[in-house]
């Protein structure tokens, strides 16, 4: 086949694939119907080309070429939903009990085998998969009967730390907690925990609180893991932690070592992330030390010890998409030393690309995949100009500077739209620490190879490298602590995505277009910065985000910010602070603590950290000093709040009650603070935030004239009084309950034919002046549900 035939065909294929985003297929069912209009599509556009292109590209495919392309292109979507695993009827995520589409906590034991090490997850817990076998269930009927069944699949199981302790794949455990199906991401930002196990093909979780060995006979202790482990332990003796395990991860991938979140947080910010993950720069470390120890032997003998080489990578760590990538381009390198042939890079990464998607189509939406692949693409697009341009600098400094900088370009534009978030000094950061990850990875490499052999050899020579890794450790923490290290700018829309890179593309292959290299650059930021800046100065959005047991509100106003309550630790950084980067906020222009309980206040520390608060407003501070043991709580964490904020030169206040605060253009007024009760004026509508308000404090409410007739009610979910909503008459109401909305109170807002909006049904609800309310999650109103 002529290569371009073949370029043109797989890029058909992987544009085939990419269209899938448009139904989704990786995390829900589609109809025949609607995946058969895509593959149509696909097809016709395939016809379109046949006929037209050949008029204007008379040197280029035949017309066969382009139908045989659209063909391709056609079944790629076919073929990818034919690998997107579904739950069969004897699935273990059939066996989730529900009432009303409500999960049962049911404890039952499940008996299967481990698929992986326990990894430890951010709540201190071991996690693993476990390819379930039995299902052991407690009959409701007869406490003492005990029914066992025969199911298939795969399971997200977490258990406590110790219970973990010493499993290993293979192994035939049970397993005792509760099943759960998988939650969607509620809020905008939030990590899709549904999606996330959906490509892994697993539809349920398990919440294990006690493992236990199986009768049955045991796996032998081998495999991958015995010598991961064995270099681990190696690396880590002399090294000690979190030194050692950073090594380790150099060489094996983050995937096969527990790197402590802190360290793994503080590279993933400073813009290194790629330094825990096992690919391309050990790849091409280990080609070139093999080339050195054989370059006096002959070419054949170097690509048999070049691909043995790199067979024992990936056979230690493991089918990972980035090292495969890595692998197979490495492999096209020393293949074309064989033939004597001039390698064609962009041929080889495409011939990766492809058979690695062919391998496993899925891969396509990893995110790790994507990067590496555009990471490797700028590399041999971007760097050969950028490396003309710095040629009167030496040769090794050229290097340290155009490869990091072509990777960032390329990656750069992605990662605005899956995060929003820029490391200015990102750059900067890789082109210093370069030498450091070179001779920490290829040390590293060397030790691992001595621990298979001698543990203590392995450790003395890992010692060796304990400077150079403390050295990159304290760069990254020296570049994560310069101001400005992260800043958010917002996602971009894939419309501005596809034209950055179309326009990067170009000016890599168009001399003409790198001599005025700044105009380049000039409209690519303004393909990011218009229509973010746009976006802030028009909008006006009020968003009640889906949060455990917290009351949180963020109202942005035209670029100004306020915030309303900050939730729990965990909801702070999983939640609100996620939404808020994701929507460029850099800065909090109002914040105002209304919760009284020192644990629903801990975010707030945790938020601070990473956002700083023009005008701070805590209302505990008007709580009296002896009303209860949790009041004097929440005034001494106040404490630690105004320190926190006064340090970022921010302004910090305490509120009244009957106090009202000037938030922009919205005036807000503190009624009660102890349960909260809140009035917001809106955009002209009222709005009334109640905390846990008691049945004797509603009666009370309703008895006074502070409240007045208003259009919004967010509320807890917990009773209310019919007293109480006759004064208020709401229009629409909002529920922030996780867990149930109070079926008496939702019938009342029935019959008073008032909406109802639930955030544990509904996820985060989103108002805005021209299109109303609209919901994260798509639900059915019905009382059922409520349950």
């Amino acid at each position: 086949m002529n290569p371009a035939s073949g370029v043109l065909l797989s890029l058909a294929y992987i544009c085939g694939l990419l269209l899938t985003a448009s139904l989704d297929l990786a995390t829900r069912s589609v109809s025949w119907q609607e995946l058969g209009v895509l593959i149509l599509g696909i097809f016709v556009l395939g016809i379109v080309g046949a006929i037209a292109i050949p008029r204007f590209w008379r040197t280029g495919p035949k017309p066969r070429l382009w139908l045989a392309a659209g063909l391709v292109g056609a079944i790629a979507p076919l073929y990818f939903q034919a690998r997107v695993l579904q739950p069969t009827s004897n699935d273990i995520s059939q066996f989730v009990r529900s009432t009303n589409g409500t999960v049962q906590e049911q404890v039952v034991t499940v008996q299967g085998i481990v698929q992986n090490l326990p990894r430890l997850t951010r709540s201190s817990k071991g996690q693993f998969w476990l390819e379930v076998k039995q299902l052991n269930e407690v009959e409701s009927s007869n406490q003492a009967g005990v029914t066992s069944k025969g199911v298939t699949g795969k399971l997200y199981v977490t258990v406590p730390l110790l219970q973990a302790t010493g499993i290993y794949p293979g192994q035939n455990i049970a397993v005792t907690g509760v099943l759960y199906k998988p939650k969607p991401a509620s809020n905008p930002g939030d990590f899709d925990f549904r999606a996330y196990l959906a490509r892994e093909g697993t539809f349920a979780g398990f919440s294990g609180r006690q493992v236990s060995e199986s009768e049955e006979q045991q796996a032998r202790r081998w495999g991958r893991w015995v010598l991961q482990q064995r270099i681990l332990r190696s690396q880590v003796l002399w090294l000690g932690s979190p030194a050692g395990a950073l090594v380790s991860s150099m060489v094996l991938g983050s995937r096969a070592v527990d790197i402590p979140y802190d360290i793994r947080d503080q590279f993933i910010k400073s813009g290194l992330a790629h330094t825990l993950a096992a690919s391309g720069t050990q790849t091409s470390l280990i080609l070139g030390f093999v080339l050195v120890l054989t370059k006096r032997l002959s070419v054949k003998a170097q690509l048999a010890f070049g691909t043995i080489a790199l067979g024992i990578f990936v056979a230690l760590t493991g089918l990972q998409a980035s090292v495969l990538r890595a692998a197979i381009m490495g492999f096209g390198a020393l293949l074309a030393l064989v033939t004597q042939r001039k390698v064609k890079p962009l041929g080889s990464l495409l011939v990766a690309a492809t058979g690695l998607l062919i391998f496993n189509p899925l891969w396509i939406w990893d995110l790790g995949f994507q990067l590496s692949f555009l990471a490797t693409l700028g590399l041999l697009v971007t760097v050969p100009p950028l490396t003309k341009r710095l040629d009167w600098l030496p040769p090794a400094i050229t290097s340290l500077i155009t490869i990091p900088l072509a990777a960032a370009l390329w990656t750069l534009p992605l990662q605005l739209h899956v995060f929003g978030m820029v490391a200015p000094y990102s750059t900067a950061a890789n082109i210093i620490c370069a030498p450091l990850i070179a001779l920490i990875s290829l040390g590293g490499i060397i030790s691992a190879l001595a621990a298979l052999i001698s543990p203590v050899i392995g450790s003395a020579l890992a010692w060796l490298l304990n400077y150079p890794t403390q050295l990159l450790m304290a760069l990254v923490g020296f570049f994560n602590r310069l101001p400005g290290s992260s800043v958010a700018v917002g996602t971009i829309s894939l419309l501005p995505l596809l034209l950055i890179y179309g326009l990067i593309g170009i000016s890599s292959t168009r001399k003409k277009l790198q001599r005025h290299w700044w105009m380049v650059v000039l409209v690519a930021l303004s393909l990011i910065a218009f229509p973010l800046w746009q976006t802030k100065a028009a909008q006006y959005r009020v968003t009640v985000l889906a949060a455990a047991q917290e009351q949180v509100l963020i109202i942005q106003d035209h670029g100004q910010v306020t915030l309303l309550n900050s939730g729990e630790e965990d909801t702070a950084r999983f939640t609100v602070l996620p939404f808020l980067q994701k929507q460029g906020v850099n800065q909090i222009d109002w914040a105002i603590a209304l919760d009284s309980q020192p644990r629903l206040r801990s975010g707030w520390l945790q938020m601070l950290e990473s956002l700083p608060v023009k005008e701070f407003y805590d209302s505990a501070d008007s709580l009296p000093a002896s009303a209860n043991t949790q009041g004097k709580d929440a005034i001494a964490s106040s404490s630690a709040i105004a320190n926190a904020v006064q340090s970022q030169q921010g302004d910090y206040q305490s509120v009244s009650v009957g106090q009202t605060l000037s938030v922009g253009s919205t005036p807000i007024e503190l009624i009660n603070a102890q349960p909260a009760v809140l009035q917001l004026k809106i955009q002209e509508q009222m709005w009334l935030l109640l905390g846990e308000v008691q049945p004797d404090i509603q009666k009370q409410l309703a008895k006074t004239n502070n409240l007045r007739q208003i259009q919004v009610l967010l509320w807890t979910g917990e009773p209310l009084i019919p007293d109480l909503l006759a004064v208020l008459q709401p229009k629409f109401a909002i529920a922030s309950s996780s867990k149930t909305v109070d079926l008496d109170t939702a019938q009342l807002l029935r019959k008073a034919k008032i909406p109802l909006y639930w955030t544990g049904r509904d996820g985060a609800i989103q108002w805005t002046p021209n299109g109303g309310f609209e919901t994260t999650l798509e639900a059915t109103n019905n009382d059922a549900s409520l349950l």
